[in-house]
């Protein structure tokens, strides 16, 4: 993970989830990706030993941090890495992967690497707004020709930066393709705006695969985008027949990938976004439900550790 000095003790996912393994008498340690080692046939981290606590600014206590062997010494390692989805990222999912069949990772980060979290989506076209991926200035031009009204984001970011909403009439649209392509060689994702976003980009909790719970964040007034990360506002909500129907649809998909907790992004009937990095929104689904996905994915995890003996 991310320093856990750094959390917000009641918003923050992985927090969450280290508090429910503590609750069950898991010891814990945490680590970053730098701290990753690949070391002659061993994969290790030089982790801390880890006590949490709810306390603002001081979530957690730590001891002197030790060498773990992530083989012979663990029995779950959670990768809970925030994006941006870079090398760093790829690289750790390379070296947890080699622990496949001897430690339990979650999410598995063999389908964490190869599904990015906006181009799973396009496995389910008929579930999403219309999409393109390119760096093809006529293709991007034609498409916003097309739609008129159209969402421009970096394809591998997170948390709603660098997203913007191009009308047709917008003159800074040359400098924003201008600004997406001179500084990064990856393609742009377009997508047709959704007029719903104005009632809430929806985040729904799945776990193991089935669909647990959702929270609806709306944006500010004049803003585009809902990501709590940028402003927007954490709003109960329940989930709807659309919600299911998308859900059902991807669900085996992600159980059978050994993604144990996803939040998948939902504007009025679309899919927008299946995050299996780090997903967040546990927390405000527990204040506003009850529903407490942190110990559900626990239960998955169990089940999983029970059946393989």
């Amino acid at each position: 993970m991310d320093p856990m000095e750094t959390v917000n003790i009641d918003g923050d996912t992985t927090f969450a989830l280290a508090e429910i393994a503590q609750e069950r008498g898991y010891e814990i340690f945490t680590y970053g990706p730098s701290d990753l080692s690949y070391n002659e046939g061993r994969v290790t981290a030089r982790a801390r030993p880890t006590r949490v606590q709810r306390v603002k600014d001081t979530p957690g206590v730590f001891k002197p941090a030790r060498v773990l062997d992530l083989e012979d010494d663990i029995d779950v390692v959670w990768m809970r890495q925030d994006p941006p989805f870079d090398m760093a990222y790829i690289t750790a999912a390379h070296l947890l992967e080699r622990l496949k069949g001897k430690t339990l990772v979650v999410n598995d980060p063999e389908w964490v690497r190869s599904c990015p979290e906006k181009i799973l989506p396009l496995d389910y076209p008929h579930l999403m707004p219309e999409t393109l991926i390119t760096r093809d200035e006529i293709e991007l031009d034609a498409f916003r020709e097309k739609h008129n009204d159209i969402i421009l984001k970096p394809l591998f970011g997170n948390g709603g930066a660098g997203v913007f909403r191009v009308k047709s009439d917008d003159p800074n649209y040359s400098s924003l393709k201008e600004m997406f392509l001179e500084r990064s060689r990856e393609p742009i994702i377009a997508q047709a705006f959704l007029k719903d976003v104005s009632k809430g980009d929806k985040r729904v909790i799945i776990i193991d695969g089935v669909a647990v719970g959702a929270i609806n964040r709306v944006p500010q007034k004049g803003e585009t985008r809902s990501n709590m990360h940028v402003g927007g506002t954490a709003v109960p909500t329940e989930l709807t027949a659309d919600d299911m129907r998308i859900c059902d649809a991807i669900g085996p998909m992600l159980k059978s990938r050994g993604q144990i907790l996803v939040g998948i992004d939902v504007i009025g009937d679309k899919m927008t976004e299946i995050n299996i990095t780090s997903p967040t929104g546990v927390q405000e689904l527990k204040r506003f439900s009850g529903i407490d996905a942190a110990a559900l994915s626990w239960d998955a995890i169990e089940a999983r550790l029970k059946a393989a003996g």
